[in-house]
C-alpha cells in the first residue's frame, strides 16, 4: 500500500516541487521510497509514496511500460497478478519490474479501461497515456483505497488523502452544503467530501481527464438479483460455494514478501479470516488484538480462545481512556472525517501496535456486514418488511429481542427512541431502510448545537433524497428485497466513507500499514450477492451462511454468538475521565463558534445536562459528541 499524487495542467507548469510537497504529506503511506516524475513538456506529473510489499528491490514508482509513452502510479495490490504477468508476456510484453502494480500498464495496452474487469484486490491508480493526451485513474470496487481529486486554476490534481491537495495547492476550506447534509443525515453523496472543491473517485468508478473535461465512468456495481431471478440452489450448496471462495480470497492475500499478520476481534468475520488463513497458513500466524476496560465492550477472552483453536500467536493490545484520548487528534487528522464513536482512535492504536510489532501487512475482516447484513438495522428491515408469511406477534417479539440485545449500540446502528418522518425517502423506495431512522435520530442529537444561521441557509434541503438522487435507484433498487437495497445504500455510503476509511485504510496507513480485506475480494461478494436473503439472516440471526461456511475453524463460542459491533467505550462513559476531558475542553473552546457552524450556547447546555443523565442516555449521545469533537479537531489540525 502507498500514496500516489498526479497533476495535469493543460498549460504546462506541472512541477517536481508540487509534486514532492504533495507526496511529502504522504510520507506515513509509503516511508520506504518517495519517487515523482514529470513530463517534459510540462503538461502532467505523478507522484508516488511507497511502502514495500512485493518486489522489495525494483518496485519503486512511477513505472513506465517498454517505450515510456504509458506511466503509472499504483496504491494497492492487484492478486493473481503473476498470472497476469505470464499472459502478458505470451503476448509479447516486457516487465521493468516483479512488481504486482506493473500489470496494469500492459493489461491498458491491451483493452484499455477494460483492463479494469481483469483487477482483482484493493486498488487506486493513476496511469498516464501519453500518445492520447489521456488521464486514466481509478479505484477498487468497494471503495477499500481513497482516491481524491480537485480543480483549481485550470489543473487537475488527485491523491491519496486530501491533505496532499492541499500541500499541492489547492485551497483548503469546509463545504458548507455538505457539512450540513453530514449533520442532517450522515451520508454524502458517493462523489463528494466535506472540503470544499474536493471529490473523490466513486468505488467501482473511473475517471477520464484530456485536458479541461473530466468524465467520471462506472465499471462494476452489484447488481442484486430481482426476486424472481434467484437460481434454485439448496442452502448447503451455498453454503460449499461460499467456503471455496473465502478460501482462494485469504489464499491469495497470504502472498507477500514480508510477514503477514491478523487482526483479531472476538467476532464471526475476523475469526473466520484467522481460521481460513491458519489452515492455509505454512507457520503459525500472529493475531493482534484490542483490549478495552469496560467488560461490555472487551473481546479478548473469546479472541485468545479463537487464536489457540487456530495455532496462532496471540497478542492482546490493552486501551484505556487516557490512551484514546491522547491518540485522538493524530487519529482525526489521518482520518480526514468525524468520527462517531472512540473507535477509529481504537484502530489507530491497534495499527501502531501492529506496526511497532515489525508487521507491514494484516488481514481483517471488514466488509462482511455489508454483504452478509451484519448490523441490527439490516435485521430489523427484514422483520418489518419482508412480511409474507410472517406472523405479527412473532415479528414484535423478534423486534423486541433485537432492541434489547444491542444496547451498547444504541443511536449508531440500532434505532433508540422516537422515530422520525420520512416520507420522501418512501417516496423514492417504499420503505424507509432502518439505519436511514438511526442516522436521522442521530441528527436530531445535533439540532441543540447547530447554529441557527447555519440551520436556516440549508432549511429548505432535504438531505436523504438528495443522496438518493446520486444513486441508479431505477437499475440497482427497484424490485429487489427489502433487506437487499438496505445493503446497496449502505455499501454506497457508510462503507466506503466510514467503515473501510476510519475502520480501515487511513487508521491502517496512517502506520504505514496495509490492510487486506478477504471478505471484500469481489468474487466472494459476488457469490454472496446471489444468494437469497434468507442465507444472510436466519430469524434474527446474521450472516448465516458465514457461520456455516466457517464453522469448521471456528470456536463454538464464536459460531453461535450474535454480532457484537466493534464500539469503544463512549465518550461520556464516564464524565471524570480523561477521554471525557477532551471532549468538554474541546468543545467549550472558541473553535466551534469560529466555524459558524455550531452554537456555543447550545453546545455548553449540552454538555451541561451531561452528568446528570443514566448512562443509557449517554450512550445514545455518543455519536453526537464524538462528532462534535472530531470535527472541531480536523478543522483545528487542517487549519479549515
Amino acid at each position: 500500500m502507498c500514496g500516489v499524487v498526479a497533476i495535469l495542467a493543460p498549460e504546462g507548469g506541472a512541477s517536481a516541487e508540487t509534486l514532492e510537497r504533495a507526496t511529502r504529506a504522504l510520507w506515513h503511506r509509503g516511508p520506504d521510497a518517495q519517487r515523482h516524475w514529470v513530463a517534459g513538456h510540462g503538461r502532467v506529473g505523478l507522484g508516488h509514496s511507497r511502502l514495500s510489499i512485493i518486489d522489495l528491490t525494483t518496485g519503486d514508482q512511477p513505472i513506465a511500460n517498454e517505450d515510456g509513452g504509458l506511466r503509472v502510479v499504483v496504491n494497492g495490490e492487484f492478486y493473481g497478478f503473476e498470472a497476469l504477468r505470464e499472459e502478458l508476456e505470451r503476448a509479447g510484453h516486457h516487465f521493468r519490474t516483479r512488481s504486482d502494480s506493473e500489470v496494469v500498464l500492459h493489461l491498458y495496452e491491451e483493452t484499455g479501461t477494460r483492463c479494469l474487469h481483469r483487477l482483482r484486490g484493493e486498488f487506486a491508480f493513476v496511469l498516464w497515456d501519453e500518445p492520447n493526451r489521456l488521464l486514466f485513474a481509478a479505484r477498487d470496487r468497494f471503495g477499500i483505497k481513497p482516491l481524491f481529486y480537485a480543480r483549481h486554476e485550470g489543473r487537475l490534481y488527485l491523491a491519496s488523502e486530501v491533505k496532499a491537495l492541499f500541500a499541492a495547492g489547492v485551497p483548503a476550506g469546509w463545504d458548507r452544503e455538505m457539512v450540513h447534509q453530514f449533520h442532517a443525515c450522515g451520508l454524502l453523496p458517493p462523489d463528494r467530501t466535506l472540503f470544499q472543491g474536493v471529490r473523490q473517485v466513486p468505488p467501482g468508478h473511473y475517471l477520464l481527464a484530456d485536458g479541461g473535461h473530466d468524465r467520471l465512468l462506472p465499471y462494476w456495481d452489484f447488481n442484486y438479483p430481482r426476486a424472481e431471478e434467484y437460481q434454485a440452489i439448496d442452502s448447503e450448496e451455498h453454503v460449499e460455494r461460499l467456503r471455496a471462495a473465502l478460501y482462494e480470497a485469504v489464499r491469495i492475500r497470504l502472498r507477500a514478501d514480508v510477514p503477514v499478520g491478523c487482526y483479531l476481534s472476538g467476532g464471526l468475520d475476523s475469526c473466520a479470516v484467522l481460521g481460513i488463513a491458519s489452515a492455509l497458513a505454512s507457520r503459525p500466524l500472529h493475531a493482534f488484538t484490542l483490549r478495552f476496560e469496560q467488560p461490555e465492550y472487551d473481546e479478548g477472552e473469546i479472541a485468545q480462545e479463537m487464536a489457540e483453536k487456530a495455532g496462532a500467536h496471540f497478542y492482546p493490545i490493552p486501551i484505556s481512556s487516557a490512551d484514546l484520548a491522547e491518540g485522538f487528534a493524530d487519529a482525526v487528522w489521518h482520518a480526514e472525517t468525524p468520527f462517531i464513536n472512540a473507535h477509529g482512535v481504537a484502530k489507530f492504536l491497534l495499527s501502531r501496535a501492529v506496526r511497532d510489532a515489525g508487521y507491514k501487512v494484516v488481514l481483517t475482516g471488514e466488509g462482511s456486514d455489508e454483504v452478509l447484513a451484519g448490523y441490527p438495522h439490516f435485521r430489523r428491515d427484514l422483520v418489518l418488511y419482508n412480511t409474507e408469511g410472517q406472523d405479527a406477534e412473532v415479528a414484535a417479539q423478534l423486534l423486541t429481542k433485537l432492541n434489547e440485545s444491542n444496547q451498547v449500540s444504541r443511536g449508531i446502528l440500532s434505532t433508540g427512541g422516537e422515530t422520525v418522518p420520512m416520507e420522501s425517502v418512501r417516496g423514492v423506495l417504499g420503505f424507509v431502510p432502518s439505519f436511514f431512522e438511526v442516522w436521522a435520530q442521530r441528527a436530531r442529537g445535533f439540532s441543540e448545537v447547530l447554529s441557527p444561521a447555519f440551520t436556516a441557509e440549508h432549511g429548505s434541503r432535504d438531505p436523504s433524497r438528495l443522496f438518493l438522487s446520486h444513486l441508479d435507484v431505477e437499475g440497482q433498487m427497484s424490485g429487489r428485497e427489502a433487506v437487499n437495497q438496505s445493503l446497496y445504500l449502505w455499501s454506497k455510503s457508510l462503507l466506503p466513507n466510514y467503515i473501510l476509511s476510519i475502520l480501515g485504510d487511513r487508521m491502517e496507513m496512517a502506520h504505514s500499514l496495509e490492510g487486506r480485506l478477504p471478505l471484500l475480494d469481489h468474487k466472494v461478494v459476488e457469490t454472496i450477492v446471489q444468494m437469497p436473503v434468507t442465507e444472510k439472516i436466519r430469524g434474527i440471526t446474521e450472516k448465516h451462511v458465514l457461520r456455516e461456511a466457517a464453522r469448521p475453524v471456528l470456536t463454538d463460542q464464536v459460531y453461535r454468538r450474535q454480532k457484537h459491533p466493534f464500539l469503544s467505550p463512549p465518550a461520556a462513559a464516564r464524565t471524570d475521565g480523561p477521554l471525557f476531558a477532551l471532549v468538554n475542553d474541546t468543545l467549550r473552546s472558541g473553535y466551534p463558534a469560529d466555524t459558524g457552524f455550531f452554537d456555543p450556547e447550545g453546545v455548553s447546555r449540552l454538555l451541561d445536562r451531561l452528568p446528570a443523565m443514566d448512562a443509557g442516555e449517554r450512550t445514545q449521545l455518543d455519536a453526537v459528541l464524538t462528532s462534535l469533537t472530531s470535527f472541531c479537531l480536523l478543522g483545528q489540525c487542517m487549519h479549515l
